[in-house]
């Protein structure tokens, strides 16, 4: 877990917070109640997301369970490094949909003395790594995993299992487009999806053919 409280006072600094899981694990729950602490100890925060996250809201980072905190909507990582130069703390939400400039923009916030923090998906609906998200998972000081529970076994999920056929890496969606797995649960699916999707020929076909 982080810290907060620092031995050497007089050596200014920050750090990076990454919060990952997959989709309803609270990680922007996570995010929103460590950004609220902070405003409530009147630190100057500025929450950041990507523009193309508009499923709630426009302006908001909104969860999954309706919480929400104002944030400003950015199209690339490099607006965050202007916008955020002078405050105490930067939130970062859905970090995985940024370019991979976000992670030099983390790290010069912190060097800079400003305590980032970031939550994104850790992997995609295909099960692989997503985005810069591994990039800032290693250079973080602190990484917070949180998990879902699995829809279908009741027991932690990790992987995000997209129910639709679309196969676009970024598609926005809630329950009725994903539902979270454990890692029992995610082999079955994606087993089943590539025996449903293998090719059966007829056995007649065949034996016509080869004695053509």
């Amino acid at each position: 877990m982080f810290l907060e409280n620092t031995v050497n006072h007089k050596e200014q600094f920050g750090w990076i917070e990454v919060i990952c899981g997959s989709m309803f694990s609270g990680k922007t729950e996570e995010l929103i109640r460590r950004l609220k602490r902070a405003q409530f100890a009147k630190q100057k925060v500025e929450i950041f997301k990507p523009a193309i996250d508009i499923r709630y809201d426009d302006e908001m980072v909104v969860s999954h369970d309706a919480n929400e905190i104002r944030s400003t909507p950015v199209p690339a990582a490099a607006n965050i490094r202007i916008l955020a130069d002078t405050c105490d703390v930067v939130g970062i939400d859905e970090a995985q949909f940024f370019d991979d400039e976000i992670i030099a923009v983390c790290n010069d916030l912190a060097n800079k003395g400003i305590r980032v923090i970031v939550a994104g998906l850790d992997m995609d609906f295909k099960g692989n790594p997503f985005g810069p998200m591994p990039a800032l998972m290693a250079t973080a000081e602190y990484v917070t995993k949180v998990h879902a529970v699995c829809t279908r076994t009741g027991n932690l999920a990790q992987f995000s299992y997209r129910k639709s056929r679309k196969d676009d890496l970024v598609l926005l969606g809630e329950t009725e487009e994903y539902e979270p797995l454990s890692r029992a649960a995610y082999y079955k699916a994606m087993l089943r999806e590539k025996v449903n999707k293998m090719e059966v020929k007829d056995p007649e076909e065949i034996s016509k053919k080869s004695d053509e």
